[in-house]
């Protein structure tokens, strides 16, 4: 059994994102993501009770967290759970520990070590993208997702989202790429979840480690994904999603909350 240790609330150093943006005027089939439709972002359980009321008084009513167990358990749910914003818990990792074994975060290739990652991703939780994009179908309101750093879970979903709304590789490529120049600061704030994590799990990684390898980072291992993913399933990077339930009616109720005012 694995021992946790969990942040007292009132230990978490709280801030403002540092990779928040709307999701708004991406270029998709059909016209442009209205503004106010999602956001993604890195953890929004570290927020500060004013950033919380700004984000609630611009219209978020819903909040996917894709971050898993281990992680929740070390932050609960933060300033946004004194408001009337609905929480959905979509944990798309359970085994990080795993994930670290499996792949080579620190190869100095970035692009090969996350592209298969994602893709990874991608086929192993497509029912529970399923179930996250069926929220920002539904919801009324502005519709957030995070994770930890908001760009591995939440860059998986994003891309999902943008594939299922036909936007072209390009558009999704350079979405991913806007949290290039955050790292840094994603990196700094997210030290009060990463360190009792990574001891839980018994794992060796410093932060300085961590950061060296984070500092890679490049757009194209989200082409990366995409190219792997068609590779494998006869052209169609979205096929593993559409398999696990993501229905053409869906589909339809995405564009129509994605486009509509």
């Amino acid at each position: 059994m694995t021992t946790v240790e969990t942040s007292p609330v009132d230990a978490l150093v709280r801030s403002a994102p540092v990779n928040l943006r709307d999701m708004g005027g991406i270029r998709v089939q059909g016209g442009e993501i209205r503004p106010g439709f999602a956001i993604r972002a890195d953890d929004l359980t570290l927020i500060t009770d004013e950033v919380a009321a700004e984000l609630v008084g611009a219209g978020l009513t819903s909040v996917i967290d894709l971050r898993s167990n281990l992680e929740t358990r070390i932050t609960g749910r933060g300033p946004l759970a004194d408001h009337a914003v609905t929480y959905h818990h979509v944990a798309l990792t359970t085994d990080i520990r795993g994930d670290l074994n499996r792949h080579d975060f620190f190869s100095g290739d970035y692009r090969r070590t996350y592209g298969p990652m994602y893709a990874a991703l991608i086929e192993n939780a497509a029912p529970l993208i399923v179930n996250a994009l069926a929220v920002m179908a539904t919801a009324p309101g502005t519709v957030a997702f995070h994770c930890t750093a908001g760009k591995d879970r939440t860059g998986v979903l994003a891309a999902s989202l943008l594939l299922a709304l036909g936007a072209s590789d390009d558009e999704i490529v350079a979405d991913y790429a806007r949290t290039g120049p955050n790292v840094p600061a994603i990196l700094e704030r997210a030290r009060a979840v990463i360190g009792p994590m990574t001891r839980a799990m018994g794992i060796d990684m410093d932060a300085a480690s961590l950061a060296a390898g984070e500092q890679r980072f490049h757009g194209d291992a989200m082409r990366t994904a995409l190219d792997t993913l068609r590779e494998r399933h006869d052209g169609d990077a979205l096929a593993p999603v559409r398999r696990a339930g993501l229905t053409d009616a869906l589909v339809d109720l995405l564009r129509r909350r994605a486009l509509d005012a």
